[in-house]
């Protein structure tokens, strides 16, 4: 029993190396960090910035390894809610913009000139499915 109990736990902390070694990568490689304090012109603030990245990793740790239950009011979630899909929505763009998604669709369909147009139906295409989703799956 107690090999088992050893085992679970080595594995359990390798797996935790693994995926959070994979996150760090992930986010030194898409450089968001660098890019975001390039563009609120707030370079002197990163290691905030930085900061706000672990201890948001360690909140995320510990909501998954222990189930809390907070009762917030529901003009709070607003705002939490808009910081989830901010969040979310600056990976993604992150993301294209390191594998220059975007310029080569654009291309590709031919609206070489007419990016934001691109952009507009993939921001209002997000909106919609969101709307969709929150409408008709969530509290059934």
């Amino acid at each position: 029993m107690t090999i088992k109990i050893i085992a679970v736990m080595f594995i359990g902390l390798a797996s935790g190396l693994a995926v959070g070694a994979g996150f760090v990568a992930f986010l030194t490689v898409l450089g968001i960090i660098p890019r975001l304090t390039q563009l609120t012109k707030t370079m002197k603030m990163i290691h905030y910035y930085e900061w706000s990245v672990v201890l948001g990793v360690f909140a995320g740790s510990a909501a998954t390894l222990w189930e809390f239950n907070f009762q917030f009011p529901s003009w709070f979630l607003i705002p939490l809610g808009a910081s989830s899909g901010v969040f979310v929505g600056m990976l993604a763009a992150a993301l294209t913009e390191v594998l220059n998604v975007l310029p080569i669709l654009a291309k590709r369909i031919g609206i070489d000139g007419q990016i934001v147009i691109l952009l507009m139906a993939l921001v209002f295409g997000k909106i919609a499915g969101s709307l969709y989703q929150w409408m008709y799956f969530v509290g059934k």
